[in-house]
């Protein structure tokens, strides 16, 4: 597939690097593509762009943006260059306050979630939530004992999310679909938990694992 990754950090470089690792096409966008540079010398098939080149390149779109920033990216893509494609939102609405006793505070309330936002506001593209609550280190065929990790996923479009479920299966994760667009407001507050650890022990390695009785 062509996947188009708007954003310049950790995880859009991880979830990129994943993507050009099980063959596919890559580009990367953000307003300084200078900050990707050595990410493409480095993986051959990749390649950089503005946002909104991004977003028109790709079959696929990826969301990995800080959450404060998402609507304002998504509007430089350009709602025509997202209509009718999946974008996989791995972001968190995390605010801009200190974590309180290794709690991380969000700026929106368990009433709706960032995803509805960014859904409400971009009608036409297929948001699938998945990669918010996992590290960075730990999104692309990571190796636990217990086997595969759980990936949680939602949306409103049963295509969009088996596309992702594709992907997931490709990164080595089992899916989990939580439903529609609503099950976000669960989904995102994940980050809050998988976070604690790594404030309160420095433990950054962990994953969710979801257990089905036989």
């Amino acid at each position: 597939m062509k996947v188009g990754v708007l954003g310049s950090g950790d995880v859009a470089k991880s979830l990129a690097g994943g993507f050009v690792k099980h063959g596919h096409q890559v580009m990367l966008g953000t307003r300084d593509a200078g900050k990707l540079k050595d990410f493409v010398a480095q993986h051959q098939g990749a390649q950089a762009g503005s946002v909104a080149d991004v977003a028109k390149f790709g079959e696929v779109v990826v969301l990995a943006v800080k959450g404060n920033v998402a609507l304002d990216v998504l509007k430089a893509a350009g709602a025509a260059n997202l209509a009718g494609k999946a974008v996989i939102d791995a972001t968190n609405p995390i605010a801009d306050a200190p974590p309180e006793n290794g709690v991380l505070r969000f700026f929106t309330n368990l009433d709706q979630s960032l995803m509805e936002r960014l859904q409400s506001a971009f009608p036409d593209a297929r948001f699938v939530k998945a990669y918010n609550s996992v590290g960075n280190g730990r999104m692309i065929n990571p190796q636990f004992p217990g086997g595969k990790p759980t990936m949680f996923i939602c949306g409103n479009d049963d295509k969009a999310k088996a596309t992702v479920r594709g992907i997931n299966d490709q990164f080595g994760w089992e899916t989990a679909d939580m439903g529609k667009a609503e099950a976000a407001r669960a989904i995102e507050p994940l980050c809050m938990l998988w976070c604690i650890l790594g404030f309160t022990q420095n433990e950054w390695t962990h994953a969710f694992k979801l257990l089905h009785k036989e």
